[in-house]
């Protein structure tokens, strides 16, 4: 992961209380593009995976700087991608003492940042 040419950094934050389809709308719009492009857009999306999305990419932004001594001006988001995580189970009362499975998604966002090719 640390090798002297295309090297990347990632981030990973798990048990996001979002459901993935709905995360997976905003992480198809960084994909491919250089990480303050990409900070801009989250910035001006208007959906509520935006601010989590945002905080995963400042994060592998930070290793690559960090970690790996990578130039922040360099860097594009080579990969991002949502996983679904376990699933919280919850019941809704109905009529005659019936319960209706309230189902509560969380994803799993993995972002990974690399130094631009040529």
């Amino acid at each position: 992961m640390a090798s002297a040419v295309g090297a990347s950094a990632k981030a990973v934050a798990r048990h996001v209380r979002i459901a993935p389809r709905k995360v997976r709308i905003v992480i198809d719009q960084i994909r491919g593009k250089q990480v303050d492009q990409a900070l801009a857009i989250l910035n001006f999306t208007p959906k509520a995976a935006s601010p989590e999305v945002a905080k995963v990419l400042k994060s592998a932004v930070a290793n690559a700087e960090n970690n790996f001594q990578l130039d922040r001006e360099e860097l594009v988001v080579a990969e991002a991608m949502v996983d679904e995580g376990p699933t919280l189970k919850r019941a809704h009362p109905r009529f005659r003492g019936q319960m209706f499975a309230i189902l509560k998604r969380t994803s799993h966002i993995t972002i990974v940042v690399s130094e631009r090719e040529g």
